[in-house]
């Protein structure tokens, strides 16, 4: 019979941690200004992780001949304690620390050679932490090229950037983007962008990596187009010259032409003339490139609605169109969006719900929002309240766009809530100034907002599930409050659906 008695083992090896007597080793971590001292045995640290075997075999006795020291200065004091615990006591609670401290432990985890805590910890963050990697996507997708161990971060990273590509290209910090990170998705076949689009973003990325470039290209001289060949030399065998429409070659291509091979350019422009001639470079296959094809919008407001590029919106497939409302809610909304006094049938509804956002697969984030519904019209927003089984959502017949700041002017919009999530409890408010009918405004904090906050995503956490900010305020420019005794609620899920009229 085999007994264990774990719980003692921990205890005691709790107890070895705190010694202030047998420790002969010192670990000094942090910089200058955040430094902290922590004492350790080196046989635990030699047998837990050959990161510390390594340093101990290769650092000389200092104290007494016999303490060794080691010096870590790129791990905070916060993640290293945490770590040393793990080291001795073989578990660590996630539960209560923060998101961004679990992910600095997973990297300073592989620094240390602690493999088996770096994978928990990687799988943990995909599991679990899906909001925040994806509002932090850019910090995450730079690691996973920089430390090259994480590959199932990569592919969860490379996941999204199928379906949506310009979350990295346009970051704020998208020209500090690691170059192999960048190679590695110039590589994809599948990268949902237009090729001219590619290379334009791929330009801005070469030329911030040298500042001393000109601004403007006609004061280049021939040792700057040879400074910013070099510098893309891994990433211009990527683009796909040959599938770029003949104005963008011209346009796009050609005041670049010396920082490609000269083969090559006389190829394309061969192509361009005679495309049907075999050329001697290389022609990479096209993009998969799936254009959204929907049928023709409703036209529901008398103002002009934006032109929309459905080059640069892409289909969901093989999704359910919500997994917070039914055909019966969608029927309803549709007859409101008509003005019906009674409801549409299952069967008579003229107009369908195609899926754009679902926070549970792509986020939380304000800036998600604006990022994947700019330019989309017509769409309807809600979300599911948590705690109970309320659904509250509304109409916006505009476009949302990311560029503009201020009010947005509509007759058409309304707001409205499914107390239980039944449709015969519901409660549809009307705007009623049409001035006020839709806020865009502080796009890091708040998403969708309906009046003055009469419903309103919002989050100064960057992610609408964390600190109940989301709001259905006493109506001032609607017809309705949404609620009566608590205006802010938090949620579990949100989703927008683009409504559009059946062939």
């Amino acid at each position: 019979m085999k007994y264990l008695f774990l719980d003692k083992l921990i205890q005691n090896f709790s107890e070895i941690l705190n010694d202030n007597e047998e420790y002969n080793v010192i670990i000094e971590v942090g910089n200058e200004l955040d430094k902290k001292t922590f004492t350790a045995h080196s046989v635990i640290l030699r047998y837990r992780s050959s990161y510390f075997n390594k340093e101990l075999k290769n650092t000389v006795p200092e104290i007494n001949n016999i303490i060794k020291t080691i010096t870590i200065q790129n791990i905070s004091a916060e993640v290293f304690e945490i770590i040393l615990k793990y080291i001795y006591y073989g578990n660590i609670d996630t539960e209560n620390i923060d998101t961004k401290i679990i992910y600095k432990l997973m990297i300073a985890a592989n620094e240390l050679k602690l493999e088996e805590l770096s994978i928990k910890l990687e799988s943990h963050l995909i599991e679990f932490e899906t909001s925040w990697l994806k509002t932090n996507f850019f910090l995450v997708y730079n690691s996973v090229f920089i430390n090259n161990e994480f590959k199932n971060l990569k592919k969860f990273c490379d996941n999204i950037i199928v379906k949506n590509p310009k979350l990295i290209f346009e970051s704020n910090e998208f020209t500090s983007l690691h170059e192999s990170a960048l190679v590695s998705i110039l590589k994809r076949d599948d990268l949902h962008m237009i090729e001219s689009e590619i290379w334009d973003y791929l330009i801005k990325w070469g030329t911030a990596q040298n500042l001393n470039l000109p601004e403007k290209l006609e004061e280049w001289s021939a040792e700057n187009f040879t400074t910013l060949k070099t510098i893309l030399q891994q990433c211009l065998p990527f683009i796909r010259y040959f599938h770029i429409s003949n104005v963008d070659v011209m346009d796009k291509i050609k005041p670049y032409k010396k920082i490609l091979d000269k083969q090559l350019w006389d190829d394309l422009k061969q192509h361009l003339i005679i495309p049907d001639r075999p050329v001697i470079s290389v022609i990479l296959p096209p993009r998969v490139f799936i254009a959204q094809e929907l049928p023709p919008f409703i036209t529901l407001a008398p103002e002009p609605l934006p032109r929309i590029n459905f080059q640069e919106k892409t289909t969901r497939v093989n999704e359910p169109f919500s997994t917070i409302i039914n055909e019966e809610h969608a029927a309803i909304i549709s007859s409101w969006i008509d003005y019906k006094p009674t409801s549409y049938s299952l069967t008579n509804n003229p107009y369908e719900f195609q899926l754009i956002l679902r926070g549970s697969e792509d986020g939380f984030s304000p800036r998600t929002f604006w990022d994947i519904c700019h330019g989309y019209e017509n769409t309807i927003v809600i979300c599911k309240v948590k705690g109970t089984k309320e659904i509250k959502g509304g109409y916006n017949p505009l476009a949302w766009d990311k560029t503009k700041d201020g009010w947005m002017k509509t007759d058409k919009s309304f707001i409205f809530s499914f107390q239980n999530g039944n449709i015969q409890n519901s409660i549809l408010s009307r705007v009623k100034d049409e001035k006020r009918a839709i806020n865009v405004t502080c796009k890091d904090e708040v998403g969708p907002k309906f009046g003055r906050n009469e419903f309103t995503l919002r989050s100064r956490e960057f992610d609408f599930t964390k600190d109940c900010l989301n709001q259905c305020k006493k109506s001032r420019f609607y017809e309705k409050s949404l609620r009566v005794k608590i205006n802010a609620f938090s949620i579990i899920d949100y989703e927008v659906l683009q409504v559009v009229r059946k062939i």
